[in-house]
Order: C-alpha cells, then structure tokens, then sequence
C-alpha cells in the first residue's frame, strides 16, 4: 500500500496502533495484555533503531506492515520470550553431566516421585504415627547411612552449600587448614577461599602445589583452628613430582587434637556389589564410602554428578557432627524442598533396590562404544536420508561437571555437514528447534554424540534435522 511519503518514522505505528491490531489482538489472551504491550514497545522501538541506523527505509517498512505483518513480528517476539527459561532440550554434545544442561537427567521414577510431591500435600516434618513434629530430612540419613555406612547425614541445596555449613557449623570465627594444592575454583568463579570468608572462617594454607604432608597440617594448628580440610581437585589434576595428606591421617591428627575434619568429595561416586564398576571408568574418582571410613568428621558431594540423583549436596559423617551441621541456623536457608527430597529418597532407593544401573547418568557413563555404534550408523543413515552429509567416526566423550577430569570415554559421533549451511549456523540452527538441540561443532562439522541420547530424544533430534532440512529447501 503506497503511504505517499518518503519519510519512515512518519510511517511507525504506536504501541497502541499495534495493540489494535487486527492480527496482534489474538496475543493478548496468550500473555496478557500488560506484556504485550511490553512487547508492542521493544518493536516500535527496535524499528525506529534500525531506521536510525539506515538500515530500514519507507518501502521496507511498508512492507513489513503489509498483509499481517504486525502480526508476525508480535508472534516471534512472544514466541523467542517462551523459549526462554527451563525447558527440555537434546543433548547430544558428549558431554554426560553438562552443567548447561542442567547435569544428570533423573530416572523416570525418581520423576514421578518428585511430581507427585510437587502436586500434592505430602509427609514432610510430620510423624505419620504420632502426628508429632519431625525433621523432614530423617529418612535421607536413613538411607546414606544404610547406603555409605555414615553414622548420619543431611541434605541441602547443591555441594557448594553443603562445603559452606560444614565450614560455618565447625569453624566459623576460626581457622580451617587446607593445603595450598587444593584451593580450587569451580564453576562460576566459585573459588574454595571465598566460601570460607563466606563462612566467617579464616584460611591456613599448607604445603605446595603440588607436596603437602600430615606434617604440614599439624605445624599449622593453633588454639584457634576449628577445622582440618581437604577439597577435591574438581576440574584439574596434579601430576608428576606430588603427594597428598592421607585423609585417614588427617582424620587420626584431627581427633587427637580435638579438631574437626571435613572432605569435600565433590562428585559423589557410589559403588555397589549389585552395579556396574563406574570407578573403572572414571579413574581416580574416590568413592563416598571409602571416604566415609576414612574416620573424617564430615564427608560432603553432590547429588546431581555421579550420584545420579537431583541437585543437592549431600554431607554425611559421624554423628554428632552431622548434628553440629543441622543446630547452625544456616542449615535452614540452605535446606531442600520437598520436591528435591522426594527425589533423593528414591534415587537412594533404587541404588539400594540394586537398579543402580538404570539412573540414566551411570548408564550413559558405562556405555561401551561397541554398543552405541548401531545408534550411530542409525543416526548417520538418517541424515543422510534428509539431505546432509553423515558418517559415523570414532569419537570420545566426557563425564563433564568436574567428575573425573582428564577422563575420556571412547565412542562412535555422527559427523554432520550441512550443503546449505556452514557448522555454526547449523549448529545455533539445531538450539533454535523446540526442544533444542545441543551438539558441538569441530573441524567445520556438527559432531552429534549418541552417548548422551535419552529415551525419545532420537526421535526428536532427528525431527530437528528434517525441519531444519525442509526450510533449507
């Protein structure tokens, strides 16, 4: 439709003008109409920047308000808006517990449980028999002291917290002793110095690098240490010319001087005689139970790493330390809902049950390269079937979340090219499907790895790749 004029901003409609819109009214039922008026603004606006910039005259503007145009870029906004924020998503990167991708994917039961808790009133701090106050984490410590042989246990939002209420709860206003090889910094910038100033506690740094000795952490103690520590070395490993206390050692040092001593395990690796060694393949991991003989005091992990279970950290130890952890008034901000609760409890049960195989994480970790092949070449047929260029390579894969660095799995991915489009914008491509789609991209291919498939996201992942191949078409 010809406007008669040269000039676009003449050419803006209002917020308003869109609000009124023939084909942008429909939205406002969908969102509610005080957001789509948000909405209605960021276009206007981003419109009268493009045409400061030059980038958008009359005519294109014109025909962008032509034959429901409005319309369409009201939807898109609302639709990119909705895609934003938790949703499933395929990965397929190699990468089993990926911290982007929210780590381990929990057993379906072990969903159903947490949905039920969710959707429902649910017993929580009360005694079923009694109809007494109770604590609501009391089965937790039931079931990891029957599953590591702590003494008991409690459970609060993620390891990170866990580390920080040992620290609070056992030395805040004094000094805690952790050598120098083990002052990590985990995801987020998260470094170990800064959670103990967190915890009101004060750092001692023994040895070197890569040498520290029992020697080392009896020289530091003074009237005013409060703790013994050792920390997991999370995303890196010291080799070569190195030495660790033994943290029986440091166990048998803390008691005889009255001290308290904490391990923070990081990655939480259970062994059982009813499953599959996953220690073999991911060396060098300690197991909780191991650490838990150590004699240590307290033993903190996570529960969304190799444990398999929702995001939580886990500490567990002796007695009267776990209930030093539970009196400090931190413990309470940083306490699990029921929801995460819920989902522990039947994590743990399945890994007593003997099913510990089954938690999907474990699976993917112990999957055999041979066995994942035929998915491969599946995969591969497939795309190939669509249009894209498709093999199926020798590959590796990652446990990721800092569980076992330097470990690599070996494995078949899929190598993608697309004739149509370079790596990368395949790539974002596949993030832009609903649900998304997350490979990684290496020597100009899209690398899709079948290790970290879940039941149905094959299904999905390939009807990514046919829409994708449609609109290239």
């Amino acid at each position: 439709m010809a406007s008669g004029t040269d000039n676009p901003y003449r050419l803006l409609p209002s917020v308003d003008e869109v609000l009124r819109d023939a084909s942008v009214a429909p939205l406002a039922p969908e969102v509610g109409r005080a957001v789509l008026r948000t909405f209605a603004q960021r276009l206007v606006e981003a419109w009268r920047e493009e045409i400061r910039a030059g980038d958008l005259d009359a005519q294109g503007l014109e025909a962008r308000l032509a034959g429901g145009g409005l319309g369409e870029s009201m939807r898109s906004l609302v639709q990119r808006d909705r895609a934003r924020g938790i949703r499933r998503a395929v990965n397929v990167s190699g990468v089993v517990l990926n911290t982007g991708l929210g780590r381990a994917p929990v057993h379906p039961e072990v969903a159903a449980r947490m949905e039920e808790a969710a959707r429902s009133f649910c017993v929580l701090e009360v005694d079923r028999v009694s109809g007494e106050r109770n604590r609501r984490d009391d089965r937790i410590s039931e079931l990891l002291g029957r599953l590591v042989g702590c003494e008991a246990g409690i459970a609060v939002n993620n390891n990170a917290g866990a580390a920080l209420l040992t620290m609070h709860a056992l030395a805040t206003g004094q000094e805690a002793v952790v050598s120098r090889g083990e002052l990590v910094e985990i995801g987020g910038s998260f470094r170990v110095p800064e959670v103990m100033a967190a915890a009101g506690v004060r750092l001692v740094e023994v040895g070197a690098t890569n040498r520290t000795r029992i020697e080392d952490y009896e020289a530091a103690l003074t009237a005013e240490t409060g703790l013994l520590m050792k920390v997991h070395p999370s995303n890196f490993r010291v080799v070569g010319f190195t030495s660790e206390v033994d943290p029986a050692a440091m166990a048998e040092l803390g008691r005889r001087r009255e001290v308290a001593t904490a391990w923070d395990l990081g990655s939480g690796l259970i062994e059982l005689p009813t499953m599959s060694p996953l220690g073999e393949r991911v060396g060098g991991e300690t197991e909780v139970a191991q650490a838990v003989d150590s004699g240590v005091d307290v033993v903190t992990f996570s529960g969304d790493k190799l444990l398999g279970a929702p995001q939580a950290g886990l500490c567990v130890g002796r007695r009267e330390a776990i209930a030093r952890l539970r009196r400090d008034p931190m413990y309470r901000a940083l306490r699990c809902d029921k929801v995460t609760l819920a989902g522990l409890e039947a994590t743990l049960e399945l890994l007593l049950a003997g099913r510990g195989d089954e938690l999907p994480a474990r699976r993917m970790l112990l999957a055999e390269g041979e066995s994942l092949e035929p998915v491969a070449q599946r995969l591969a047929s497939a795309l190939e079937a669509l249009g894209f260029e498709a093999c199926s390579e020798p590959g590796q894969s990652q446990p990721g979340s800092g569980s076992a660095p330097g470990v690599f799995l070996a494995g078949p991915v899929v190598r993608v090219v697309d004739p149509a489009r370079s790596a990368g914008t395949l790539a974002a491509a596949l993030r832009a499907m609903d649900p998304p789609v997350f490979a990684r991209v290496h020597d100009d291919a899209v690398r899709v790895d079948p290790r970290t498939l879940l039941p149905g996201d094959e299904e999905a992942l390939l009807a990514a790749f046919a829409r994708l191949a449609g609109s290239a078409g």
